[in-house]
């Protein structure tokens, strides 16, 4: 949410109009999240294969059907939001994603890997997205152990912070500039933030953050394209604003909406609105939503 309510401003501003909040949202968020929602559709690829496998012979027809749907949502939202990313999410899932899921395991890791570090060479952005689609669906067909989440955490922190301080220091001389600094910095930042949360899931933290973040990820896709009218409504003032504080405080305040919207709406039905209407559109009928009775 903050990334994309600056993303709204950032082409408004001069160079010499950035502050320390443009630097930290540049350089600590931007381009560190839609990674992890690359490699979760992955992931989320290979759970709908196999449920769709069990109620039809033909899921990967009812797949094609899913990833139509989700591009004609996008090619709707591209009208007002430029940058959003279902589109994509979409298109690769057809070209990429679909075909590799008849490759033998093995081969799904090594093509993850080449396609993630091509992308990230050629200096990242959408490219990005197929590779992490790959590894995510390799990461489900083999899950890593469990032991190995907090060398992760700490290798992937200290890469990071290594890298994001070499690309402030490279960015800045044209003879030393290497585009592929900076998505290399963004794929170890989100790890880090991935294996973060994982670890804080296994704390006294974890029904505080379970009871904040499930209903928001349950509804994901409803939250998503909420925002964006939200966003453009306010962006005359997030232009204005010269601190850039109010697209922080803005996405602090949609958040907090959503995850009581959220909640209140998944104790009366089983799906949020817009993923109601992608089951029953991917399935051609009328998924069953509401709740019987009280809380299950």
């Amino acid at each position: 949410m903050v990334v994309n309510t600056w993303q709204h401003t950032r082409d408004h501003l001069r160079e010499s109009d950035r502050n320390a909040v443009d630097w930290a949202i540049d350089n600590l968020l931007q381009s560190r999240f839609y990674p992890i929602f690359s490699f979760l559709f992955g992931l989320s690829f290979v759970l709908f294969l196999r449920s769709a496998a069990e109620r039809t012979g033909r899921p990967w027809a009812v797949l094609l059907r899913r990833l139509a749907v989700l591009a004609a949502l996008g090619a709707i939202h591209q009208v007002f939001n430029h940058g959003e990313v279902l589109l994509p999410y979409a298109i690769f899932g057809a070209v990429v994603l679909l075909p590799a899921s008849f490759f033998p395991r093995p081969a799904v890791v090594v093509l993850g890997v080449a396609l993630t570090a091509w992308a990230v060479y050629q200096g990242g952005g959408v490219i990005l997205i197929p590779g992490l689609f790959v590894l995510g669906m390799a990461l489900m067909e083999h899950p890593p152990p469990e032991w190995l989440l907090f060398p992760a955490f700490v290798a992937s922190v200290a890469l990071g912070v290594t890298l994001t301080w070499l690309w402030v220091v490279i960015a800045k001389d044209p003879a030393l500039f290497q585009a592929s600094v900076y998505p290399a910095a963004g794929l170890a930042a989100a790890t880090a933030y991935c294996t973060g949360l994982l670890l804080l899931l296994r704390t006294r933290l974890r029904e505080l953050l379970l009871a904040l973040l499930a209903p928001l990820g349950r509804m994901a896709l409803t939250n998503y394209l909420m925002s964006t009218p939200i966003i453009l409504i306010f962006v005359p003032l997030l232009i204005a604003d010269t601190t850039r504080l109010a697209g922080v405080a803005l996405s602090a305040v949609v958040l907090t909406l959503q995850v009581l919207f959220s909640r209140a709406w998944l104790g009366r039905f089983r799906y949020g609105p817009m993923e109601w209407a992608w089951r029953s559109l991917t399935w051609m009928e009328r998924v069953p939503n509401r709740r019987i009775g009280s809380h299950p």
